[in-house]
C-alpha cells in the first residue's frame, strides 16, 4: 500500500527511526492519521494526543519530521537499488502481509522480499535447530519436511547452517515452496555457502527480511529474524537445538504468540536433544514423531491448495469487532450508518472499530465509508 510511494515509504522509514516508536504506535498512528506522511504534517497537540504517544513522543516525531527531505533521497535510492535487484517491498497495510504475522505484537512495518510473493501463504509451519545436527536429527529435519511439502504445506525456516537449510533442501526436493527469513537483506546471503540455495529458493518461494538491502548479518538481527518465523506460521517443529539459541528462542516468541510448538524427542545425554526434551518436559511443547502428528494437530486439510478465507479467530477479534464482522461480506458493501445502527455504537466507535479491522487486514473500506470483509 505505501511500499511503491516515495513520500509514504519515506515517512515510515522516518518514522522507524524515532526512538520509543515501534510498529504497534505507527500502526495506531496510521489507523487515526491514515498515511505515514499525515503523521509527519499533524501538529504536537493532535500527535500527543493519541493513544500511547504523549507529549514527548509528539515532540520527537515533529523534529524528525524536518529530516523528511533526507529521507525522500535515500528512500528514492533504495526504490532504484530494489529495482535493480528485484527486491520487492511489502508494508504492514499490503493485502498481501501474512495475516499470521499481522498478529503478533509486533509485526514489522516493513518486509523486503525477493521470489514469488503470494496474496497469502498456504499453511506455513517453521522447522528450526541447530546448526550441529546429529545424524538423526539431519534425518528427522529432511523426513518432516519432505512430507510437510508433499501435503502442499510451506516450510519457514532460517536459511542458517544445519536444520534449517536442511529443512529448505527438504520441501526443494519435494518440488515444493520454502520461505527463508534472513537476518540480513535479502540481497547479503548468509552464510555464504547457501547461495545456490538462496538463488533456487526465489524459483517458486521467497527470500524475505525486515532489514534493507545491503544490511549485513549481525548478532542482534537474529532474534528479530525469529520473531518473524515464529510470526508468519501456524507452528513452529523444533528439531535438535541446545537447551539455549535461536530454535529454542523462535519457538518461545511462536508460545508467547499463542501458535502451537512442536518437539522431536532426542537421545537423553545428547546435547543436541536437550532443547527439544525441555520444551516438552517444561514448555507444553507437543511431542511429534511425524509430519501426520503435526497435520493433526494444527487441523490442516492436507493437499489444501489456499487460505483465501483465513479463520476468524486469526484476528483475535474483540467482542465489538466479532459484531461488525457478523454485519459484513466480501461482495456487498455496508455503509457506516448501517453498521452503526445495527451494532448499537455510535458512528464515532464503529469507525475506530472498523479502523482497527482494516489495520488487521480484517475488512476493507471503499469510498463512501462502505465496508466489506477481507476474506
Amino acid at each position: 500500500m505505501f511500499g511503491q510511494d516515495i513520500r509514504e515509504l519515506s515517512a515510515l522509514r522516518l518514522l522507524l527511526s524515532v526512538e520509543g516508536i515501534g510498529s504497534k504506535k505507527i500502526a495506531s498512528l496510521v489507523s487515526k492519521f491514515r498515511s505515514p506522511s499525515q503523521i509527519l504534517d499533524s501538529s504536537i497537540n493532535s500527535l500527543a494526543a493519541s493513544e500511547g504517544i504523549g507529549p514527548l513522543l509528539a515532540s520527537r516525531i515533529n523534529l524528525a519530521s524536518k529530516s523528511i527531505d533526507v529521507f525522500s533521497q535515500t528512500t528514492e535510492k533504495l526504490l532504484d537499488s530494489c529495482s535493480r535487484k528485484d527486491i520487492g517491498i511489502l508494508t504492514l497495510w499490503d493485502e498481501e502481509y501474512s495475516y499470521n504475522l499481522k498478529n503478533i505484537s509486533d509485526p514489522p512495518v516493513i518486509l523486503y522480499y525477493k521470489g514469488v510473493l503470494l496474496n497469502q501463504e498456504v499453511n506455513p509451519v517453521a522447522i528450526v535447530g541447530t546448526r550441529t545436527p546429529t545424524q538423526y536429527g539431519k534425518n528427522q529435519a529432511e523426513r518432516m519436511s519432505v512430507i510437510l511439502a508433499q501435503k502442499n504445506i510451506t516450510v519457514v525456516s532460517g536459511m542458517a547452517r544445519g536444520i534449517d537449510s536442511i529443512a529448505h533442501r527438504g520441501a526443494l526436493s519435494a518440488g515444493a515452496r520454502t520461505i527463508a527469513v534472513l537476518g540480513s537483506g535479502v540481497d547479503v546471503i548468509y552464510p555464504p555457502e547457501n547461495a545456490d540455495l538462496a538463488y533456487e529458493i526465489t524459483k517458486n518461494g521467497m527470500l524475505i527480511s525486515e532489514f534493507e538491502p545491503g544490511t549485513k548479518p549481525d548478532g542482534v538481527n537474529f532474534p528479530r529474524r525469529n520473531r518473524i518465523i515464529a510470526g508468519m506460521t501456524l507452528g513452529t517443529i523444533v528439531v535438535e537445538s541446545g537447551i539455549e539459541g535461536g530454535a529454542i528462542h523462535t519457538a518461545k516468541l511462536a508460545l508467547d504468540s499463542g501458535r502451537e510448538v512442536f518437539a522431536i524427542p532426542g537421545n537423553i545425554g545428547v546435547k543436541q536433544s536437550e532443547g527439544p526434551n525441555s520444551l516438552i518436559q517444561n514448555s507444553g511443547a507437543k511431542l511429534v514423531t511425524s509430519a501426520d502428528d503435526v497435520i493433526s494437530e494444527l487441523r490442516i486439510e492436507p493437499g489444501e491448495k489456499s487460505i483465501s478465507s483465513p479463520p476468524p479467530e486469526i484476528f483475535n477479534l474483540n467482542i465489538f469487532e466479532e459484531k461488525i464482522i457478523s454485519l459484513l461480506n466480501k461482495e456487498n458493501p455496508v455503509h457506516i450508518d448501517f453498521i452503526a445502527r445495527e451494532s448499537g455504537l455510535s458512528t464515532y466507535d464503529a469507525l475506530t472499530h472498523l479502523l482497527q479491522l482494516e489495520f488487521k487486514g480484517a475488512v476493507k473500506q471503499l469510498p463512501g465509508k462502505n465496508f466489506i470483509t477481507a476474506f
